[in-house]
């Protein structure tokens, strides 16, 4: 069944559960899904538990506190996506380690559903307010695809050679230069050769915390 079928507070419970059970190798209970969830009657927890038990997401066993289980069929589709550092929606902060790949620290596990069938993506925590009208805010996490070639108007990881800084913008290339745009009217544009730069990836979703173990998507590309 697709996911398009839940309603975005399913969505988000889903996710939710499937990565506490991924963390604590056990569920969570109703009220620990209402306080993540920022739910604060356990009825309509329950009510949208239901609704994911109906449409083959999870099984219940009723009367136990963490009596939810996940589909095996739909846990079986779930993607780890390695979760390897930060990147700066900001004026480009000096950041050698960036030049670099990194070992993954941990991972952000996401239905098949949102990330497709893409291959060669991974995580970035967002530091920074400079893509705060495209509802990307300090502390949220971008989904990339590694790549170095992206089209104009994409939003991406860039990477200064020169400066040994990183910054995440949208690209355009106009009359042989590289115009870095951020998403705030307080900033300017950057402007540079395009052989200072190196492209790092693609953002194709856009992650925001809501609580210490729940992330939930906001945008995708």
């Amino acid at each position: 069944m697709a996911k398009s079928k839940l309603s975005a507070r399913q969505e988000n419970m889903l996710d939710f559960i499937t990565n506490f059970i991924s963390q604590h190798s056990y569920p969570p209970t109703i009220r620990e899904i209402g306080k993540a969830c920022q739910i604060t009657s356990t009825s309509v927890v329950n009510y949208n538990l239901n609704k994911l038990e109906n449409e083959g997401y999870i099984n219940r066993m009723m009367r136990v506190s963490r009596g939810i289980q996940l589909d095996k069929n739909k846990a079986s589709r779930l993607v780890q996506i390695p979760l390897v550092g930060r990147i700066f929606a900001s004026e480009p902060v000096h950041f050698p380690e960036a030049a670099v790949s990194y070992a993954p620290d941990e991972t952000i596990n996401l239905t098949q559903d949102l990330v497709g069938d893409e291959k060669e993506i991974f995580a970035l925590e967002v530091r920074g307010d400079s893509m705060i009208d495209a509802m990307i805010n300090d502390g949220d996490y971008v989904i990339m695809k590694q790549q170095v070639q992206v089209n104009n108007g994409d939003l991406a990881a860039i990477w200064l050679i020169n400066s040994e800084e990183t910054t995440l913008k949208y690209f355009y290339l106009e009359n042989d230069m590289v115009r870095l745009q951020p998403a705030n009217p307080t900033m300017d544009a950057i402007y540079l050769d395009p052989s200072t730069i190196r492209i790092q990836g693609k953002v194709i979703l856009v992650f925001r915390q809501i609580s210490s173990q729940k992330t939930t998507p906001i945008k995708s590309n």
